[in-house]
């Protein structure tokens, strides 16, 4: 059995970069636990000046273009050159038993025994967006822990995917060619968004195809994208290990160049994430404190049209919960 760890417990686990103890804080602050709760916010007030050193790079992608593939490639591409990367990765969480299958360990052979990666996995839950409702706070742990980057998996259901944009400083979207109709296939808000598309499977006879991919997206970007940096198309083979060389020298060149608009990002990103916060916090007050007969009475008048949706939350609005 366990013994429950002490908040010192998990700071000398960091400053000795015990892994064992970077594992259990995320599972603190994953908890609805509220004692685990409060005190993973006293662990992460604690370790937050040593926060904000990582590259922070999102990876999104739809089912089936190779995210997992493209991520243990490239996490050996930068361990390879001494590099230590944190990989959370989100699994998709059934709506129906609300199970998650958590196999990316299983799916990065190679990296997930790498002394220079870590990789958590963790369900998405009900949350929208393709990340876990404590990703922010499991970015910052790894940040503190003293990891080079921090690479976010998203979960790839469309549109929703811009909220890992909102906690990272590049967004990489991949996707693969010769899937149809390729631009009617990606929304454009991700495209308003993301900051270099990688072009996946480049290898076989697909270079025809993969030509005529990038062409498009660069044309589609250029249309989308007037100021400041416009995102790159490049393409990759994680069978052949091609093209990830250009990939990295691509992000690091970002840094590079972006580092004034990643600033101004991180702080948008601060302020966005504490309002998200206190439009969750009202909503649970009030659910906690609304009349379960009023809010099933009122639900029954929008179900038989006696009220509209904007009448009934007007309505329980006004009685002050």
């Amino acid at each position: 059995m366990r013994k429950n760890l002490t908040l010192s417990d998990y700071l000398n686990g960091f400053k000795n970069k015990d892994r064992t103890i970077l594992a259990r804080a995320i599972t603190l602050i994953e908890s609805h636990h509220p004692d685990h709760q409060k005190m993973g916010q006293e662990l992460i007030k604690h370790l937050l000046p040593q926060t904000g050193k990582s590259k922070r790079i999102g990876i999104s992608g739809t089912p089936g273009v190779g995210k997992s593939t493209f991520i243990e490639v490239f996490g050996k591409l930068l361990t390879s050159q001494k590099k230590q990367v944190a990989v959370l990765a989100v699994d998709p969480t059934s709506q129906v038993s609300g199970g998650s299958i958590l196999g990316d360990k299983t799916r990065m052979n190679e990296l997930a025994i790498d002394p220079l990666a870590f990789i958590r996995p963790s369900p998405s839950g009900e949350t929208l967006g393709g990340v876990a409702k404590r990703t922010r706070e499991s970015l910052l742990l790894c940040e503190a822990f003293g990891f080079d980057y921090v690479l976010i998996e998203t979960v790839g259901v469309g549109q929703s995917e811009t909220t890992v944009a909102q906690m990272v400083d590049i967004f990489v979207m991949l996707l693969q060619p010769g899937a149809g109709d390729d631009l009617q296939g990606i929304k454009r808000g991700i495209l308003e968004i993301v900051d270099m598309v990688v072009v996946t499977k480049d290898d076989g006879d697909n270079q025809k195809i993969i030509l005529k991919a990038k062409h498009d997206y660069e044309k589609a970007l250029h249309i989308l994208r007037h100021d400041g940096w416009i995102p790159p198309v490049v393409s990759c083979s994680s069978l052949t290990k091609s093209g990830f060389s250009e990939i990295l020298a691509v992000i690091e060149k970002y840094f590079i160049d972006q580092g004034q608009v990643i600033y101004q990002k991180r702080e948008k990103q601060g302020l966005d994430w504490m309002w998200q916060l206190v439009l969750e916090g009202l909503r649970e007050r009030f659910l906690s404190k609304v009349n379960a007969e009023d809010l099933k009475l009122i639900e029954g008048e929008v179900r038989s049209h006696a009220l509209t949706p904007p009448q009934a939350a007007e309505v329980l609005l006004k009685k002050n919960y």
